[in-house]
């Protein structure tokens, strides 16, 4: 196995790892966690770690399709894992922050539906020997929720401590994009999806 298709496989082990630093039933276990300060803001420790174990799962979506490509070692397997770790390890965190009431279950349920419709899509294109490059929409999209990601395990910060809901604007603002690019895909596919043979 190539070294692309081992971070991607990471990025795939790392999921299950950061689920059970978040949910873990610390009090249960007289585990006290440190929490730290920051003006009015408090930030636990296990936000911190969950926030390194996603970092480091979400530097390797970009360095194993960067690798793959600067070495011409494309796989059939990397192309199906990369983009099904991507959505595993986003709408992962998103079901969590959800869960917890941290954020509204709605724009969660927008990205999520929006990537299974995409999937199905995808499948009918291949099934018709067609390939479904990625849109630059998708990519604003990964972006966008990379980085409230990032921000809601911080609880804001720093923008927290101006009182500005950037991680609340940019949750609907990913949940918007995705909701857009998941119609493009749809537009751009309708065809064979509506094909009768």
């Amino acid at each position: 196995m190539n070294l692309p298709n081992r971070l991607t496989l990471f990025r795939i082990v790392m999921i299950p790892a950061v689920v059970l630093v978040y949910l873990f039933p610390y009090a249960q276990f007289g585990i006290e966690l440190q929490v730290f300060t920051v003006g009015a803001v408090r930030l636990s420790t296990v936000n911190i770690i969950c926030l390194a174990l996603y970092g480091a799962a979400a530097i390797t979506d970009f360095l194993d399709g960067r690798i793959a490509r600067s070495r011409n070692i494309q796989t059939t397997f990397g192309k199906f894992a990369d983009p099904v770790a991507d959505k595993m390890l986003t709408s992962t965190m998103f079901i969590l922050f959800a869960s917890k009431g941290i954020i509204s279950v709605v724009p969660v349920i927008i990205m999520v539906c929006r990537d299974i419709i995409v999937d199905g899509c995808r499948m009918i294109a291949a099934a018709n020997g067609k390939v479904v490059p990625a849109q630059s929409l998708g990519k604003v999209k990964t972006v966008s929720q990379m980085l409230t990601i990032a921000l809601i395990l911080l609880n804001n910060l720093p923008f927290e401590v101006w009182q500005l809901p950037v991680s609340d604007v940019l949750l609907w603002f990913s949940a918007f994009v995705s909701f857009a690019s998941g119609m493009s895909y749809f537009n751009q596919l309708k065809e064979d999806i509506f094909e009768s043979k």
